[in-house]
C-alpha cells in the first residue's frame, strides 16, 4: 500500500421501507436509537424515511470494504427487528410520504420552510465519497481536475430509474431532483480561495444556500473536514459498487494531486457542456450514450474507460485495480443500478419486484 495515497472515507444514505406496502416508513429515528456500535458512525438525514452510515478514515480497500459490509448488516437486521427493510437506492420507487416527514432538527425545519415542496430534492439517497486534503488551495485544484470525470461516475453509479410506481426514463432521477437545488450542480472552475470563498458567499448572500453545508456541488470541499467531497452519485445498490466507486475517485484524486504537483493545468470543459453532459449521463445511465468533453454522443462505457484509464496508474500501484475491475467487469455483464431494477420490473411488471431486489442486493451484494 502507497503510504503516499490519501486517505478516503465513504458516506451512503439508505431509505427505510415498509415491507407490507413498499412504500417509504418514517421511522428513522427507532431504527437509528437500536443500532449497535459498529467502526464509523450511523447519523439522521434530512426526512424520518433515510438515514446514513459513514466510515471511519480509511486507508485501504480492506478497511473500507469491511465497514461497508458491517454497516449494511447491521442496518438490516436493526430495520427487520423493527418490522422495517432497509434499501439502498437513489429515490423509493414508490410515492414518498405526504407532506415529507422531516427530521426534528432546526435546520433541516428551516431548509424546509424556506424551499417549499423542493423537499423532495432532500429525500433522496447518495454515495458520497471524501478524500483527505492538505489544505483548501489543493482541494479546489484537485477539484477542477476532477470535473470532466463526474458525467462518467454518475453513469457508472444510477441507480434510480422509478418514481411513484412508474419509470422515470432516466437511470438516475435522484440527479434529475437534486439539480433543481440552486445551490446544487457541478462545481464552479476554482481559481484559488479567493475565488471559491466569493463562489460561497453569493450562495449565502442570495439565501440559495442557508449555511455552507448546503454548499451542494457534486465536488466540494467538505464543511468541517479536511477533504475534498464527491457527491455526485446515487446510493449504491451494493456495498461492493460503493467501494468500487470510492477507490476509483481516491484514484482520480490521487493522479490529479499529482498533476498539480508538476503544474500540469486541470482539463477545461465549459460549464454548458459539463451540465448537459451529466443530465445525459442521469437520463442514459451506463447502457446508453454519454456526452464527451467535444460535445459529441458516445457510448457511456466508453467514457468510463477513459476515466478508468486515467486511474489506473494509481490503481495499479495502489492494489486496488482488481478490486475496481472485478465489480466493473460484472456491471458489464449484469447491468448497472439502474438497468438491474428496470430487468426485475419488466419480469411482471410489478414495482414489488423492484423493491424485492434492492432489499436483497443491499443485503448480500452483487451476483457472483
Amino acid at each position: 500500500m502507497d503510504s503516499r495515497l490519501p486517505t478516503f472515507g465513504i458516506e451512503e444514505e439508505f431509505l427505510l421501507l415498509d415491507p407490507g406496502t413498499g412504500r417509504p416508513a418514517a421511522r428513522a429515528p427507532e431504527v437509528l436509537a437500536d443500532l449497535p456500535p459498529i467502526e464509523g458512525y450511523f447519523s439522521a438525514e434530512f426526512t424520518r424515511i433515510q438515514l446514513e452510515a459513514a466510515t471511519s478514515v480509511c486507508r485501504t480497500a480492506a478497511e473500507a470494504g469491511t465497514q461497508l459490509a458491517t454497516a449494511r448488516h447491521a442496518l438490516a437486521h436493526t430495520a427487520e427487528r423493527h418490522g422495517l427493510q432497509v434499501v439502498s437506492t437513489g429515490f423509493s420507487p414508490l410515492p414518498l410520504p405526504d407532506p415529507i416527514p422531516v427530521t426534528d432538527k432546526r435546520r433541516y425545519r428551516s431548509i424546509s420552510e424556506e424551499f417549499g415542496l423542493l423537499a423532495d430534492s432532500h429525500a433522496t439517497a447518495g454515495c458520497h465519497v471524501h478524500v483527505g486534503m492538505p489544505d483548501l488551495a489543493t482541494s479546489l485544484a484537485v477539484s477542477n481536475h476532477l470535473r470532466p470525470h463526474l458525467p462518467a461516475l454518475l453513469a457508472l453509479m444510477g441507480n434510480s430509474p422509478f418514481c411513484r410506481g412508474q419509470d422515470t426514463g432516466h437511470a438516475s432521477w435522484r440527479a434529475v431532483l437534486w439539480s433543481r437545488l440552486p445551490s446544487a450542480g457541478p462545481p464552479p472552475p476554482h481559481r484559488g480561495p479567493e475565488s471559491y470563498q466569493r463562489a460561497v458567499d453569493l450562495l449565502l448572500t442570495s439565501h440559495a444556500a442557508l449555511d455552507r453545508a448546503m454548499v451542494y456541488w457534486l465536488v466540494r470541499p467538505a464543511p468541517h473536514l479536511s477533504t475534498l467531497e464527491v457527491r455526485v452519485a446515487d446510493a449504491a445498490g451494493t456495498a461492493q459498487e460503493a467501494l468500487a466507486l470510492a477507490l476509483l475517485v481516491r484514484a482520480l484524486a490521487a493522479v490529479a494531486l499529482q498533476e498539480i504537483a508538476e503544474d500540469r493545468p486541470a482539463p477545461k470543459i465549459p460549464d454548458e457542456l459539463l451540465r448537459l453532459a451529466l443530465w445525459r449521463a442521469a437520463h442514459d445511465g451506463l447502457e446508453g450514450d454519454g456526452l464527451d468533453v467535444t460535445g459529441q454522443l458516445v457510448p457511456a462505457r466508453v467514457l468510463l474507460e477513459r476515466t478508468v484509464k486515467t486511474a489506473l496508474p494509481v490503481l495499479d500501484s495502489s492494489g486496488d485495480a482488481p478490486i475496481v475491475t472485478d465489480v466493473l467487469d460484472r456491471l458489464l455483464r449484469h447491468g448497472s443500478g439502474a438497468h438491474r431494477q428496470r430487468r426485475a420490473h419488466a419480469r411482471r411488471n410489478e414495482i414489488a419486484d423492484v423493491t424485492a431486489l434492492l432489499v436483497e442486493q443491499t443485503r448480500t451484494g452483487l451476483p457472483a
